[in-house]
């Protein structure tokens, strides 16, 4: 998790100079859950599904309606495989994304990569140079499509459902290897003219 707050920030810092020179920068949090297919490969596995999930996503589009994309999502409370190991699972991407804009509403498609990272909680502490941490983490690669609809509720600040499915390789904590999130944002845009 310090590797991504350490990138989030560095992309934060970043955004002065960046925003005055692109199009658009959509800034948004979320909440929503994980479903997963009923079918899968081992059922003595946890699954993924389930509970409530936090998102933190940001966009720039700098090219008629084209740009970057990046979101973290992850589980708000731990839960525990077969009622005693306390895990989370944190799923993180970047895509290219398309997000036109009508007057007071918009959509957005996207497509990219990103890493299911699953945190196995302990009861004692690991520590090396970088600092001391009660969890060990396994770190899967994944592709990612997703979407959503924005309703800007009042000037730049919206309201986005959203839809984003995951394909998940070598899933081998789990017992499905994808996985669809379901959720509502809330954002606020920063561009020249807002609708």
């Amino acid at each position: 998790m310090r590797k991504l707050t350490y990138a989030i920030v560095i992309a934060l810092l970043a955004l002065p100079p960046l925003a005055a020179s692109q199009q658009q920068f959509d800034v948004a949090f979320g909440l929503g859950t994980v479903g997963t297919r009923s079918e899968g490969f081992d059922t003595n596995l946890p699954t993924l599904g389930g509970g409530g999930f936090l998102s933190f996503s940001g966009d720039f589009l700098f090219k008629h309606s084209l740009g970057v994309q990046g979101e973290v999502a992850w589980r708000g409370k731990s839960n525990a495989f077969q009622g005693f190991q306390p895990y989370r699972p944190i799923l993180y991407d970047f895509n290219g994304i398309w997000a036109p804009t009508w007057n007071r509403f918009g959509m957005e498609a996207m497509g990219g990569i990103g890493a299911l990272s699953t945190r196995v909680y302990q009861q004692f502490f690991e520590c090396n140079f970088a600092g001391c941490t009660n969890y060990t983490s396994s770190n899967h690669f994944m592709g990612h499509i997703g979407g959503g609809l924005k309703f800007y509720v009042r000037g730049p600040i919206f309201v986005r459902p959203e839809a984003h499915v995951y394909f998940i390789r070598n899933n081998v904590e789990y017992s499905q290897d994808r996985a669809t999130r379901y959720g509502v944002s809330i954002g606020y845009t920063l561009r020249n003219e807002i609708p």
